[in-house]
């Protein structure tokens, strides 16, 4: 699993961390995913997983950062606001103390294809990846995590399946891969566990 090892061209500009406010229900969030363990790191030290909520109006968004997920809680030093991306020169700009997460382009095109949503997890589980595995919305097995292609298999799905209205989607090329989203964390967290 190669989890975690960034595969677009990335704009960093180190800057001060986000305001707390808008980090509550991040922070929140991240650490029940990690103790369910759908945020963590493998044995051989690769992190996996992510989070994100929607930051204005212009389309930026906070993310959790790049080769966080073998921390239990994560400070407001490990997340950073991405400003742009260009999912057709599979770059990214991103403001903050820290690189945007390796799956930034996934959680990008969520927010840019429906504006009603506001809060994005990309989680492992190996059992829910095998049960829902073309059961819902699935990317090809050919599109790789972090890349234009996966962004691409995603805005896909939600334009041609009912992604957009059950709010799942497991990764075929990317093992135990799932995406979750909702209006809010809150709500994206509910599609997780009812089909846990």
């Amino acid at each position: 699993m190669d989890e975690g090892y960034i595969k677009f061209q990335v704009n960093w500009t180190p800057g001060p961390a986000l305001p707390p406010a808008a980090l509550h229900d991040l922070q929140l969030w991240r650490s029940v995913l990690y103790q369910r363990k759908l945020i963590g790191v493998y044995d051989n030290g690769v992190g996996y997983g992510n989070i994100s909520r929607r930051y204005d109006a212009a389309g930026q968004f906070i993310i959790s950062g790049s080769a966080t997920g073998h921390l239990p809680m994560l400070s407001e030093a490990h997340f950073t606001c991405v400003t742009q991306v260009d999912i057709a020169h599979n770059t990214v700009w991103c403001e903050g103390p820290i690189v945007a997460s390796s799956e930034t382009m996934s959680h990008a095109v969520i927010y840019q294809t429906c504006p009603e949503i506001n809060g994005v997890m990309h989680v492992h589980h190996a059992e829910l990846w095998k049960t829902l595995l073309h059961q819902v919305p699935t990317t090809p097995a050919a599109a790789a995590y972090g890349t234009p292609e996966m962004a691409h298999s995603v805005a896909n799905l939600l334009k041609k399946s009912n992604l957009r209205d059950i709010r799942i989607l497991v990764m075929e090329g990317h093992p135990e891969g799932v995406f979750t989203f909702g209006e809010s964390l809150a709500k994206a967290g509910e599609v997780l566990f009812r089909f846990l």
